[in-house]
């Protein structure tokens, strides 16, 4: 078969068929160069792949805090129907609490109304644009308050919806009473609670929108739903329609960090250009569900299949079962093929099912259990490490004679680290001996006043210890809550969710079909790799693939996809789960011996792996200790993970 005959789809399964029976075979490596020789970016125009009854939607925010020039990119030159904010984590959540506890009419992302809304207004107006954001975080009432106050001072006529109900807090002895255990440790709710909210899903803010909303507030919900919703509500896909839904939430899941689907966080980040103009994520999706991922035209960034896939893999689980409050997704055969149009470079996404979602809601709580602060100084000069360790060692040991003079109790954890000695990657870590580093101090106790002795008695060091300290950063440190995080799940007919629309109020809940559990992938497990041609040649993952890392709570996963099929059963010959525990053994929590702290899911459409790494962050988020408290550096650190006695694999893909 000519190679201008084959489909890239087609061409990919001939390749895995041909390597699964014979991954060195004549056929296998014949079918490569064909794949070489084939042309990866296929020049249509995007209507033609999708049609003309498209809607493009725009991701402006992948947290609170991301950049305030997204916005107006995608307003002025993205073409956009929708434009979409994702604000909320579960640490955002409970500073939007503390917000509110200090002013009732706070509790919400406040910069989304002062630096968005009152800037584009008039255009996201006259463009005949909606937006949908979860800005509202605690308290979504105010935030659409403040809205319509913007809208009032520059006389815009916009209606404004509240999507609420999350917020379980008002409800908490029903609750209780339900004893709900986390997800993880099995642990009871615990009394002191700060924030507790259900993660909704896209059916309220579809329901917003045919009611008639120009701009939907949302409290918590999947990052996903402001995608997902628009899609309903556009072209009708009922709760029943999963695979449509699917395919909603995976484009919603791509864009849902801005940027880091348009080459953001690239492993290969020297290959993307003008990171200062660089654009934000667009999605056109057709009626069936198919869609292309795109930006804004003469944006920086980079989009192929490799900067959308890292975005695919990113904070997954199960790829076969992503669970989500509208529908379980199946991530495991989706097909990213490049395309290009007039107006710039994009990647088509298929391939993705969906089932039946659970009859529960995931409910995020957080809880205060002490305090942490964290000092970071720098040291100069020879031997900066060990200076700086001994150093931190030598403040510990005098603050708790303090403590012990005081008849105040000793610190709950101390973390010292001294950064610039690569011993975040533990026994991986190459010896050396800089002359310049950065000494991290972190410590949690269960009173202020401790830490408040803590802070003080950090600046003698500059004096009465080691020569060299340059400096404490940020002078001395603050002190803040220990926020904990409680995964649960709560039964939805128990959730009832409210859309208000100008004042004007619907309730209904949210339901799935009765008497299903939810849906899992029954793909069968992918065939296993047999006896691989050996050789003398060693790389490097990072040679051979791209990663990309993010957290899970107190967990971290590990998403690896090769650059070509054929280093695939590579890659899986040597990233066994145990291989990749054994690697990083230094991040887990103390366990029973021949604990499974790894668990690999394979990705056959997109040629890639998924590792979970369990208990792996210290306790995850505002919890940890750590100076990477979300993985986001374990993607990086496995790219130096040694794959021995093989063939020259970078000359034969290039044959």
């Amino acid at each position: 078969m000519a190679a201008s005959m084959l489909t890239r789809r087609s061409l990919f399964r001939a390749i895995k068929s041909a390597r699964l029976s014979s991954p060195t075979s004549f056929a296998c490596r014949k079918l490569q160069d064909v794949y070489q020789g084939h042309s990866v970016t296929q020049r249509r125009n995007f209507n033609d792949l999708l049609g003309d009854k498209t809607v493009r939607i725009g991701c402006a925010s992948g947290f609170w805090g991301d950049t305030a020039v997204s916005a107006p990119q995608l307003v002025h030159h993205g073409k956009i129907d929708y434009l979409v904010f994702d604000y909320l984590s579960e640490i955002t959540m409970s500073l939007l609490a503390a917000a509110r506890r200090k002013n009732p009419d706070m509790g919400y992302a406040p910069d989304f109304v002062q630096v968005i809304i009152k800037h584009l207004l008039h255009d996201i107006k006259k463009k005949g644009i909606k937006v949908i954001s979860n800005a509202g975080g605690i308290n979504p009432h105010a935030c659409a308050a403040a809205i319509k106050q913007v809208a009032k001072d520059a006389d815009i006529d916009i209606k404004v919806a509240v999507v609420s109900g999350d917020n379980l807090m008002v409800d908490k002895k029903a609750v209780y009473a339900t004893n709900p255990t986390d997800l993880d440790s099995g642990n009871p709710l615990p009394e002191s609670l700060v924030t507790m909210n259900a993660y909704f899903g896209a059916t309220p803010i579809a329901r917003a929108l045919d009611l008639g909303a120009d701009i939907v507030v949302t409290g918590r919900c999947v990052d996903s739903a402001v995608v997902l919703g628009p899609l309903m509500h556009t072209f009708g896909w009922s709760p029943e329609d999963y695979n449509t839904l699917a395919a909603g939430s995976l484009a919603g899941h791509l864009v849902e960090c801005g940027a880091q689907a348009t080459g953001g966080v690239f492993t290969d980040w020297h290959l993307v250009p003008d990171w200062d103009n660089i654009g934000f994520p667009i999605v056109q999706v057709a009626p069936d569900g198919k869609f292309v991922l795109t930006k804004p035209p003469k944006t920086g960034g980079l989009v192929n299949k490799a900067t959308v896939g890292e975005q695919l893999v990113y904070e997954i689980g199960d790829p076969r079962a992503y669970m989500l409050p509208d529908v379980t997704c199946d991530f495991s055969q989706v097909n990213l093929t490049e395309v290009k149009d007039e107006n710039g470079d994009g990647v088509l996404v298929t391939g993705v099912k969906g089932y039946n979602p659970s009859d529960s809601y995931k409910v995020s709580a957080t809880y205060l259990e002490g305090y942490r602060a964290t000092a970071v100084s720098t040291i100069a000069g020879r031997d900066a490490i060990a200076k700086g360790r001994r150093t931190a060692e030598s403040q510990i040991k005098r603050i708790r004679k303090i403590f012990k003079m005081f008849g105040m109790q000793d610190f709950t954890r101390v973390r010292i680290q001294m950064i610039g000695s690569e011993e975040t990657y533990g026994a991986n870590a190459r010896d050396l001996n800089p002359r310049e580093a950065a000494l991290w101090l972190a410590v949690e106790h269960p009173q202020k006043e401790a830490l408040r002795i803590f802070a003080m008695e950090l600046a003698p060091a500059g004096t009465g210890m080691a020569p060299g300290l340059t400096g404490l950063i940020g002078g001395r440190p603050k002190t803040s809550p220990i926020l904990k995080l409680h995964s649960f799940l709560y039964p939805k007919d128990k959730v009832p969710v409210k859309v208000d629309v100008d004042g004007t109020e619907e309730d209904f809940t949210v339901l799935s079909n009765p008497g299903t559990e939810a849906g899992r992938s029954s793909d069968p497990e992918p065939a296993p790799i047999g006896d691989l041609e050996t050789g003398d040649q060693t790389f490097d993952v990072g040679q051979l693939a791209y990663t990309r890392s993010g957290d899970k709570a107190n967990s971290a996963n590990i998403g690896v996809i090769a650059r070509h099929p054929s280093y695939l059963p590579y890659l899986k010959k040597a990233l066994t789960a145990q291989a990749v525990q054994e690697y990083f053994q230094h991040v887990f929590e103390p366990s029973e011996e021949g604990e499974e702290l790894v668990i690999r899911y394979d990705l056959p459409g997109l040629d890639a792996l998924n590792f979970m790494l369990k208990k792996s962050l210290g306790g995850g988020g505002v919890t940890s200790l750590r100076s990477d408290p979300q993985g986001k550096a374990y993607g990086q650190m496995l790219l130096d993970f040694k794959i021995e006695n093989v063939p020259d694999l970078l000359t034969r893909a290039k044959e």
